[in-house]
């Protein structure tokens, strides 16, 4: 018998993610005190200042740097939680880093999924055990067993008609 919460919930789709209803409810539950980090934070991440980073530099955000650089910053076990809320496809990627010179950025570029893969070992780096990984996207595989998590949530909301779907992920960073 599984352990993980499955839920889905309709509402109107946002490009702002975290303002989507079910999402932001979702947030407020999840969200525990310590240090959270939003390494593609945009316009409305839940996430203290001081620990959000968006390479768009009209962002209120206190980074403004690509997302490995930004997570490399970081001790490892040392934050309580990461929001993962990139672009979720590689035209989105594009789009968005090209706005600011960095469509190529190392590792074989933003549509090689090799630079995608060292995003997430580095999130999963500085996440402590016991800590979380809150994931957004259109597939639910988080940061997975593979990098020390357990799935403890899955939220699907669908936005109904031709919209994709938008999938949130829970998982917990077992010890050990």
């Amino acid at each position: 018998m599984s352990d993980i919460i499955i839920e889905r919930k309709w509402c109107m789709p946002s490009r702002h993610t975290f303002t989507i209803k079910p999402i932001k409810e979702l947030l407020e539950e999840e969200l525990t005190k310590g240090i959270w980090l939003d390494p593609f934070a945009g316009e409305n991440s839940p996430v203290p200042i001081k620990y959000r980073n968006d390479l768009n530099p009209d962002i209120k955000a206190k980074y403004h740097m690509d997302a490995i650089e930004f997570l490399k910053q970081f001790e490892d076990g040392s934050v309580d939680g990461i929001l993962h809320d990139p672009p979720y496809s590689f035209r989105q990627a594009t789009e968005c880093y090209k706005k600011f010179g960095r469509e190529n950025l190392g590792n074989g570029g933003i549509t090689n999924m090799k630079y995608w893969k060292l995003v997430k070992d580095e999130a999963a780096r500085v996440i402590k055990p016991e800590g979380k990984a809150i994931c957004f996207g259109w597939n639910s595989m988080g940061l997975g067993k593979n990098r020390g998590f357990k799935m403890k949530r899955v939220l699907l909301v669908p936005h109904g008609g031709s919209q994709n779907d938008t999938l949130v992920t829970v998982e917990v960073k077992r010890n050990g």
